[in-house]
């Protein structure tokens, strides 16, 4: 299966604003990539990339006072086949964990172990763990938070939407992740593109999607809170401990966003 996917997104600054970009595939995907990749920059910029401590491909601009418009496309090779399913993967202790996986299983900005603690502990502690676990958590958020996307905030902790019950995907990503590493699974949120491929019509808008992804029986396993449901065709461009980690664009400026489009279609015939 060959995937379309791409974006531009627009921003009106009133004075020189250096940015970080976040945009591009993971590097992990690089290899299914069907022809070059490149950031497109309207009026052309400098740009120089990086790897952050995550391994994501990071973007530094310096945008120029007024309107800059950021867009790239590009055609990716897909296996077709929806996200795998792993009933039988265990949880590890957590001394038996290794290294790199713990700091999955700290807070961060927008996980508030903290806050959902006991609440994690008091509704799944006692049941079942591991694989089931972890859908159990995802059936929860899935059912607690309702979608609406006119309820977007950028300042909405998990333990907001846990009170709130209303959100967007990073909303229902951060609530589950959170609710994981309280009873001791690592888990770490993702970003990229996520179509509608396979999915009965009708479809809504297109935008980046956010899930998540936990520590099991020695590898990293996907999961989904927002759809609750394998799904096909997800394209990652970046991990890291919450949204903060992996935000398309981090702007160090004042600046305004003016425009905003999202491209993932599977190529037919």
């Amino acid at each position: 299966m060959r995937i379309r996917a791409g974006c531009q997104i627009t921003y009106d600054c009133p004075q020189p604003t250096p940015m970080l970009l976040m945009i591009s595939p993971h590097p992990s995907r690089l290899p299914d990539l069907l022809g070059p990749h490149a950031l497109r920059f309207d009026p052309p910029v400098p740009s120089r990339d990086y790897l952050d401590g995550f391994g994501n491909t990071c973007t530094r601009i310096v945008a120029p006072a007024g309107r800059l418009a950021i867009h790239t496309r590009f055609e990716v090779q897909d296996s077709g086949a929806t996200d795998p399913v792993h009933r039988a993967a265990r949880q590890h202790p957590v001394e038996a964990l290794p290294d790199e996986a713990l700091v999955y299983l700290l807070g961060s900005r927008y996980c508030d172990t903290d806050k959902l603690a006991d609440f994690a502990w008091a509704r799944f502690g006692q049941g079942p763990t591991g694989w089931d676990r972890v859908q159990a958590i995802c059936d929860f958020a899935h059912n607690h938070i309702t979608f609406d996307y006119m309820q977007a905030s950028a300042t909405r902790s998990a333990a907001d939407a846990h009170r709130e019950k209303v959100g967007v995907c990073r909303d229902f990503a951060h609530l589950a992740v959170t609710l994981c590493r309280c009873v001791n699974i690592p888990a770490r949120y993702c970003t990229g593109y996520l179509g509608d491929i396979g999915m009965p019509p009708p479809y809504g808008p297109m935008d980046f999607a956010a899930w998540f992804e936990v520590y099991l029986d020695g590898a990293w396993h996907t999961f989904d809170a927002r759809n609750n449901t394998p799904r096909i065709g997800r394209i990652l461009m970046a991990r890291g401990r919450d949204a903060t980690d992996v935000a398309i664009a981090t702007t160090f400026g004042p600046c305004t966003l003016a425009g905003f489009e999202v491209v993932t279609d599977e190529i037919t015939g």
